[in-house]
């Protein structure tokens, strides 16, 4: 077998229920409200083993509310039913003083918990770091939000105590400055010329991914010194540290990075292009590439016009240099311009792929084969199409049990077998608005 069918072999994701999983024991107490950031970063852990515990309120997470266009199955958003995944969903009244009570018993038997409420919510209640450390030596906490939880925005309530928003994230970051159409192209309508937010919710995820990673740097730590911690993470930071150079450039120059659209300030040819029946992405922005680029178009010309990277990155011949690469592959399909680069054999290396639409992504065969999609069945939602698990591991993959539950769904599993109540007691705390 060679080297390449071994790697396929040994991480085919339809083969990960035959080995251990990597966190398996680890319980995760999920308290995030309205936070698709806490919930991401509890999903992550589920995949990889770790029992997730999400803690609802009795009447629900409002993240189950939030549906592209009103779209719901069972009253759930879509969006929720995918971040459900692999997780056991119980209710608790936490602003009861009896769901208080079993809040803290739950952190006794817990690793990690992870929470998003406003800062200085849980200490109102008495369920802050400083009390449930003492109840648990061994927790990992971790806080997401905007403002994080020291820093005088967070400290001295120098904004409203709301829940962590994506959109606020995203435009306290700068980044939402850099995206959409630039302000000089006064051919677009004016009120496309403005800031855009990201097309998802990409802070409430950088975030999410931040926190998973962070809170498995603590559990590390924890192996070593018996010692858990507190761990503060703003969504709004997390999506700074991928602005890769926009920052940088304001503090070397003095100068903001305007808007570029689909243009890459610091390499052209990189974009997108239009193609007969859609876009398509092409590169070549070294020399060699550019020149490889020009060859395949038969525009020589261009090469002569615009020949060092500095001319291609000048953001004036952005508009120009593309309406003249277009001349050629508006001429074509997609497929017909992959075929084109595909069989170029001269010097330099070139680029081109098609931009795919959300029902093309969806009927990818690559994605299927490899896991990244995933059809499942389940008897609350139907079909549903969520995603798969990024990572492929040999020895310890993650893994996708099943698709969202609904509220309070396991609530007799869990507080049994954690808590040893039974079902009477659990119908008294029902009826008294406990969970």
């Amino acid at each position: 077998m060679d080297w390449k069918e071994f790697v396929k072999e040994a991480t085919d994701p339809r083969k990960s229920k035959k080995k251990p999983e990597a966190l398996k024991d680890l319980v995760v107490l999920d308290l995030s409200y309205g936070s698709f950031a806490g919930l991401f970063a509890s999903s992550l852990l589920s995949e990889f083993g770790a029992r997730v515990i999400k803690i609802e309120p009795p009447e629900g997470d409002i993240a189950r509310k939030m549906a592209p266009y009103g779209l719901k199955i069972n009253g759930t958003s879509i969006a929720y039913i995918v971040e459900g995944r692999n997780k056991y969903h119980i209710t608790l009244n936490i602003e009861h003083s009896k769901g208080r009570e079993i809040l803290e018993e739950l952190v006794k038997k817990a690793d990690v918990l992870i929470e998003t409420f406003p800062t200085g919510y849980l200490d109102e209640l008495e369920l802050g770091w400083d009390k449930l450390r003492l109840l648990n030596s061994r927790l990992v906490m971790c806080s997401i939000k905007t403002y994080g939880e020291k820093g005088y925005l967070a400290e001295e309530k120098q904004v409203p105590e709301t829940l962590d928003y994506d959109v606020v994230d995203q435009a306290r970051s700068g980044f939402a400055w850099c995206v959409g159409i630039p302000e000089e192209y006064e051919e677009f309508p004016e009120h496309t010329r403005v800031p855009t937010r990201m097309g998802n919710w990409m802070a409430h995820y950088a975030g999410g991914a931040m926190a998973a990673f962070v809170v498995m740097a603590a559990l590390l730590f924890r192996e070593m010194t018996g010692e858990g911690q507190h761990i503060d993470i703003s969504p709004a930071e997390a999506l700074m540290a991928m602005n890769n150079y926009a920052l940088h450039y304001y503090h070397l120059t003095g100068r903001i990075i305007g808007r570029v659209a689909n243009f890459e300030p610091a390499a052209y040819a990189y974009g997108y292009f239009q193609a007969k029946d859609g876009m398509v992405f092409i590169a070549g922005y070294a020399d060699p590439n550019w020149q490889a680029l020009c060859s395949i178009i038969n525009r020589p010309d261009l090469v002569e016009k615009y020949p060092t990277l500095k001319d291609r990155t000048n953001p004036k011949n952005f508009i120009p240099m593309t309406r003249e690469i277009e001349k050629f592959t508006k001429r074509y399909t997609r497929e017909e311009i992959l075929n084109i680069w595909l069989s170029y054999k001269g010097p330099g290396v070139t680029v081109a792929g098609e931009v795919l639409r959300p029902d093309e992504t969806a009927k990818f065969d690559h994605w299927y084969e490899r896991g990244a999609l995933v059809k499942f069945k389940d008897k609350d939602y139907g079909e549903v199409l969520i995603q798969g698990l990024p990572a492929k591991m040999s020895e310890t993959p993650p893994r996708l049990k099943w698709v969202c539950r609904p509220v309070g769904a396991d609530n007799i599993l869990v507080y049994k077998e954690l808590l040893g109540y039974d079902q009477k007691y659990l119908e008294e705390l029902k009826k008294e608005g406990v969970i």
